[in-house]
């Protein structure tokens, strides 16, 4: 990259200062969904069956593996919301695009004289059968009220790869070359990372320090309600809880 820019029509400044507001929301909102959580809330989301399989046998150990779980699929929504904004605002700066108005379409713009209209996601095993479907349904639906059939569909992923673009109904760009599709910079991808870290060490010590609360307090109404007088979890409650029919 040249000093002053990170793609043509973005500088590497403009990129930065887009990042470092949003990622504060980022880990803000990390902090708040972890404080707004309840005990209850998380045993109904997990399997119980998959946790004893794995012979988990003490209170907190349940625990911090049930948050985790809870969290990182969390975080993984709030992230991938994240780098599709941060997708917009460079592909914004550079070709002009913006976001789409279209049912699934995230983002559209132009290039090489070629309309795009393109569905992001994390990565690229984001999505079963049915969901893919639904994602070329969009693709089809969007085309049909624009009236340009020459119009390119893309699914672009914000990280890994495909040695297969072409899927027949639309393209599927990942990593490098979706960054740089959007971009017109084939080095965005790795350029992107170094401001994504802004504060990281702070930010995530403040978050650390509610989480290992949330462990401690989980723990206990855990251990109030599910274990028996002898110290050991009460599986079939847990099980009831989690998965007995509703009256």
């Amino acid at each position: 990259m040249k000093k002053n820019t990170s793609a043509r029509g973005v500088t590497k400044q403009e990129i930065i200062s887009f990042i470092e507001p949003n990622i504060r929301k980022f880990h803000q909102k990390r902090i708040e969904n972890l404080l707004d959580l309840k005990l209850g809330s998380v045993l109904k989301r997990k399997n119980p069956y998959l946790f004893r399989a794995k012979n988990i046998t003490t209170s907190q150990d349940l625990i911090k593996t049930l948050l985790d779980a809870h969290l990182s699929s969390q975080e993984e929504g709030i992230f991938g919301s994240f780098l599709e904004e941060l997708a917009i605002f460079i592909c914004g700066k550079v070709f002009g695009g913006k976001k789409s108005s279209a049912e699934g379409i995230d983002l559209e713009f132009e290039k090489d004289g070629k309309r795009n209209i393109v569905s992001i996601k994390s990565g690229p095993n984001w999505g079963n059968s049915q969901q893919i479907a639904r994602m070329i349904d969009n693709f089809k639906k969007a085309k049909r009220i624009s009236g340009d059939s020459a119009t390119v569909a893309v699914n672009g992923c914000c990280y890994g790869a495909d040695s297969k673009p072409n899927k027949g109904d639309y393209i599927k760009f990942c990593g490098q070359t979706f960054w740089e599709f959007i971009s017109g910079d084939e080095n965005l991808y790795i350029e992107i990372i170094e401001p994504l870290g802004y504060k990281a060490k702070k930010k995530n010590e403040e978050f650390l320090k509610e989480y290992s609360k949330v462990i401690n307090k989980f723990t206990l109404e855990f251990s109030k309600e599910y274990c028996g007088p002898n110290g050991s979890i009460l599986w079939d409650k847990i099980v009831r809880f989690n998965s007995g029919r509703q009256k």
